[in-house]
């Protein structure tokens, strides 16, 4: 199939053609006729399969020989990255239409986002907390709303968003068409499109699992060896990099040591300003930086094709945020490679990622790495972990990549 196939109108045709779109993902395959039909649609994917573009194509289309000057569709994002990398797709595939979009979000002033909502926009991508500000306040005019959009709707419920949204909803036409996009599903997400939508189309791709384009593989290390490995490791990266971290604190740390050893690092974390977040992205986008370490607010929002290598320097809480993490590699197709460092503390979420993408996850060791050194000053570190690992070679003719070996993990004491 291509998407001539969706004979969308020539404007958008036109978005189609400059951005190089040919071939639909499965995902927008299956999810764009629905949408066109103007039925709810529930659409659930892995990261990287091009979401977004299957609900703003049909959007787009609805909208483009309407009566302009309200807003008719409202897509809700978890985040101001993730928000903003919406409405840069709604602009560049809509360029010829002449829709107009606006963000919405916290983090910044009010006025410039009234400002724009003033100037008649059809399109509002929006977090829920600022668009509430915007409804109480009554600088937004939802009452001629078409279509409602919840985006990464796991990730909404697990931000805490659940009530916030049921708020706006209240405040919205019921006679409207829902969309809700996710690429996990858990109860909670259930029982909200229950609520929310009417005879929903179900558009599943796949289970909810990492994409098949992503290898997975394993570093047992103590945690004050945690920086030291990474180091080894990005010696040998010849592209982009995106490092994980679970608290904001250790991601500026890490990102100013990575930085001061001569890496070109940017950090992304929850204390930025909108404005240091978006020059992180854009400089990582572009090249300018070859690292980007950030906390969780990184797994969402982030579209950026050339990202080779995905380092959970510290293990994900939950499966989900794996998933999710893992998810910025891979994407259009390519192939990437999800590093995880591992403590002997780790042992039972390693159990549940490895049952959540139903494989066992191969273990590495690095040859030529001193595993026994000790914590080297001025290094970010978590409390030193005292379980141990005995490596073994990895059989022939397997690749590791990364100069490294298999390794089996034991649980075990010792002086660390």
């Amino acid at each position: 199939m291509h998407f001539d196939d969706f004979k969308f109108h020539t404007a958008i045709q036109a978005g189609l053609t400059a951005n190089k779109y040919t071939t639909p993902t499965p995902i927008q395959e299956q999810a764009i006729p629905p949408i066109r039909e103007g039925k709810d649609v529930m659409g659930l994917a892995q990261t990287g399969t091009g979401k977004t573009a299957a609900f703003v194509l049909p959007i787009l289309e609805r909208l483009i020989e309407k009566r302009r000057g309200k807003v008719k569709a409202l897509i809700l994002a978890p985040t101001r990255e993730l928000a903003e990398q919406i409405d840069t797709s709604i602009r560049s595939l809509g360029r010829r239409t002449e829709l107009r979009s606006a963000t919405v979000y916290g983090g910044v002033g009010m006025g410039p986002q009234v400002r724009k909502l003033s100037g008649n926009s059809e399109i509002v991508v929006a977090c829920p907390g600022r668009l509430l500000d915007h409804l109480h306040q009554r600088t937004i005019d939802l009452s001629h709303l078409e279509v409602l959009v919840v985006d990464e709707a796991d990730c909404m419920l697990d931000m805490g968003f659940l009530p916030q949204i049921r708020r706006i909803i209240d405040q919205i036409p019921r006679d409207r068409q829902t969309l809700l996009f996710s690429a996990t599903m858990p109860d909670t997400i259930k029982d909200l499109a229950n609520d929310i939508l009417r005879s929903p189309v179900l558009v599943r791709i796949g289970h909810t699992m990492p994409a098949t384009t992503v290898t997975h593989a394993l570093y047992p290390i103590v945690s004050h060896l945690k920086t030291a490995l990474l180091l080894e490791l990005l010696k040998q990266a010849d592209s982009s990099v995106l490092v994980f971290t679970r608290t904001k604190h250790r991601a500026k740390r890490l990102a100013e040591q990575l930085d001061k050893l001569g890496y070109s690092t940017a950090c992304l974390q929850g204390n930025l300003s909108q404005n240091q977040r978006q020059n992180a992205i854009t400089g990582f986008r572009n090249g300018q930086y070859k690292i980007l370490v950030a906390t969780d607010i990184a797994a969402r929002g982030i579209d950026i094709n050339g990202i080779s290598h995905v380092i959970n320097y510290d293990v994900p809480d939950t499966t989900d945020a794996y998933i999710h993490r893992i998810g910025r590699t891979g994407r259009a197709e390519k192939t990437g490679d999800a590093f995880t460092f591992i403590t002997g503390e780790d042992t039972q979420m390693v159990r549940a990622l490895e049952r959540a993408i139903n494989q066992q996850i191969e273990r590495r060791i690095l040859p030529d790495f001193d595993y026994k050194a000790p914590p080297a000053p001025g290094m970010p570190s978590e409390q030193s972990d005292r379980r141990t690992f005995r490596p073994q070679a990895a059989p022939q003719g397997s690749r590791p990549g990364f100069g490294a070996r298999r390794v089996a993990f034991a649980g075990g004491r010792s002086r660390g």
